[in-house]
């Protein structure tokens, strides 16, 4: 399947791929679209903004679509998805983390690694507020893959190796200047 997703990635489809993958993976699909950003990018680096862009707009999309099967269709589609992947654990993990973080833990969670389409069933499934979820979506999802793509075009092929090694670290280092720059506005007067 990866093979696959390569091999679109550098075909005439590439872009209508990246759209249809990043799609499909914020709701069904198991395969992130970073297996189609990066050889799409390395082959084009001067298309990397749009790249990022189109990738950025079909996942927040296939989002809503995550959201909707978790609000109106958890018990025929939601759960059984849940369980193919072997996500139960997850689901509940980001459910609590909702509970207590709100905004954050979407956030959080769309940016890093964490399967995106986990938090979009859950949180429909959860009733998360709707603004607030395309909200999270849109910056974490955006960063994400803009980030990305600026690495790859400034970096080239030293990025993908450093990409590929070092993602969750990375991720993990932005999102925890994400948080302490939303506490420290919280905590300032």
């Amino acid at each position: 399947m990866k093979s696959r997703l390569l091999s679109l990635a550098r075909g005439k489809y590439a872009y209508p791929a990246l759209a249809f993958v990043a799609f499909i993976e914020s709701s069904v699909f198991p395969i992130p679209p970073d297996v189609m950003v990066i050889p799409m990018v390395l082959a084009d680096r001067r298309k990397a903004w749009l790249i990022a862009t189109i990738c950025t707009i079909a996942s927040v999309a296939g989002g809503l679509l995550g959201y909707a099967i978790g609000a109106f269709a958890w018990d025929t589609i939601g759960q059984p998805l849940i369980e193919l992947y072997g996500k139960q654990d997850s689901f509940e993990a980001f459910r609590i983390w909702f509970e207590k973080y709100g905004f954050m833990a979407v956030f959080g969670a769309g940016l890093t690694p964490f399967p995106y389409k986990v938090i979009t069933i859950a949180s429909g499934f959860s009733h998360i507020n709707l603004a607030v979820f395309m909200t999270a979506s849109v910056i974490a999802r955006g960063g994400r893959f803009f980030l990305e793509a600026a690495l790859l075009r400034l970096m080239g092929d030293r990025a993908q190796a450093l990409i590929e090694k070092h993602f969750a670290l990375i991720v993990t280092g932005i999102f925890a200047a994400v948080a302490l720059s939303f506490l420290a506005l919280k905590l300032i007067p």
